[in-house]
């Protein structure tokens, strides 16, 4: 297809379940040839827009469609500061949009393109959450039941329970007691392993809310449980205490929510102090980068574990498990479950059946979007409480 060019950038904006989602809709000069990327950055979706908008739009248009290495390299440096997650995210719509691109002119799959399959379905995590031990247990036999082996445990959600008084006059937030947490995990997973035995895998995560030492602490005291993995144990202002808790635990660490940039996790994957890669892959750039830290962290045997909540949209759940089925070093995935709501607004979603996600295996990303369904249920600049955590004495504290 000769002189093939992008046409027009596209911006979406939609919330079907009260989650901001930024989804990016390339345009080519082809009638009827698009593609679609994810750049959801839940709480500063309006910055993102506005950096497809005003700085990747005019950046685009005109480019050939199919140069995709180019067009990230060019694109990641153009505004010559770099390595945000505002405009990674802007960058990762546009670039997974590119390869939803690429697949449909070669009538193929994404992950045809990255090289073929090396499993048919992705193993997926569920979240096993509940205000007390009894309530955890139903929903862990509740996702056993659906054919899920891998259920993450928390127990009152990030921080544990908060059954402790704040100060006079506390400013508003989500409080959290770390030292109260960090004595209630152990318990928690001891009574799921009484329960369920060690046929199924559990994880659990810490979700930065405790000190370094704590950390490490913790880690070693679920060594008994044998943990699939410990996610986000520390901040990723705090990535040199992850010798210390690998020198002093065996328990398997995730990390890598938060990360924008490569010195970010290249340290912690050549210095074999994780054992799992769990990136936002629009956080970083896309499906481009993404491949390509895959590729690393398989030269120092580390694992993926692709972020996978619900602020990222079907879009990003797509692109995550194109990642999931060609990557030999292929962890697991973290899995929402869409509504039928989210499956109206767009159609073709990855389903999962037995404990394994799919894709529908159209070419592509094999996903698309009902734009003026999803008009129908508009953003909200507002912020989750969750992300204003704070201490017990009223300080503010890691989300």
């Amino acid at each position: 297809m000769g002189n093939l060019t992008i046409r027009n950038v596209k911006t979406i904006l939609t919330a079907p379940e009260g989650i901001n989602l930024v989804v990016v809709k390339v345009e080519t000069s082809e009638p009827g040839l698009y593609g679609l990327g994810c750049a959801t950055f839940t709480q500063r979706y309006l910055a993102v827009a506005s950096a497809i908008e005003d700085y990747l739009k005019p950046f685009l248009i005109g480019k050939d469609p199919q140069r995709i290495e180019d067009i990230w390299q060019t694109a990641m440096v153009s505004s010559y500061w770099r390595n945000g997650p505002v405009l990674n995210n802007a960058l990762s719509g546009v670039d997974m949009a590119l390869w939803d691109i690429q697949g449909k002119l070669a009538n193929q799959p994404v992950y045809q393109l990255l090289g073929g399959k090396c499993r048919e379905g992705a193993a997926v995590y569920r979240h096993a959450d509940g205000r007390d031990l009894e309530e955890i247990e139903e929903n862990v036999r509740r996702f056993m039941e659906q054919g899920i082996r891998y259920i993450r445990c928390q127990w009152g959600g990030y921080g544990g329970k908060n059954d402790y008084v704040a100060p006079e006059n506390a400013p508003p937030g989500a409080y959290f007691h770390p030292d109260a947490y960090a004595r209630s995990v152990p318990r928690l997973f001891e009574r799921m392993r009484e329960r369920f035995g060690f046929e199924i895998e559990l994880l659990h995560d810490v979700h930065e809310r405790l000190s370094p030492i704590e950390a490490v602490r913790l880690a070693k005291q679920l060594e008994p449980y044998r943990l699939f993995f410990l996610e986000d144990p520390l901040a990723p202002e705090q990535l040199d205490y992850f010798r210390m808790i690998r020198t002093q635990s065996a328990t398997p660490i995730a990390m890598g929510e938060l990360f924008v940039h490569p010195r970010e996790w290249v340290p912690l994957i050549s210095g074999g102090l994780i054992d799992f890669i769990r990136v936002h892959i629009s956080a970083i750039g896309g499906i481009t980068p993404a491949r390509k830290l895959a590729a690393l962290a398989e030269a120092f045997s580390v694992r993926t574990a692709w972020h996978g909540p619900g602020d990222v949209s079907p879009v990003g759940h797509a692109a995550n498990l194109h990642l999931d089925l060609n990557a030999v070093n292929f962890g697991i995935q973290e899995w929402y479950e869409f509504s039928d709501r989210l499956r109206e607004v767009f159609p073709g979603c990855p389903t999962v059946r037995n404990g394994y996600a799919y894709v529908n295996e159209a070419p592509g990303l094999g996903i698309d979007i009902d734009e003026k369904l999803a008009a129908k249920y508009p953003c909200r600049n507002d912020l989750p409480e969750w992300t204003l955590a704070r201490l017990p004495d009223g300080g503010p504290g890691r989300p």
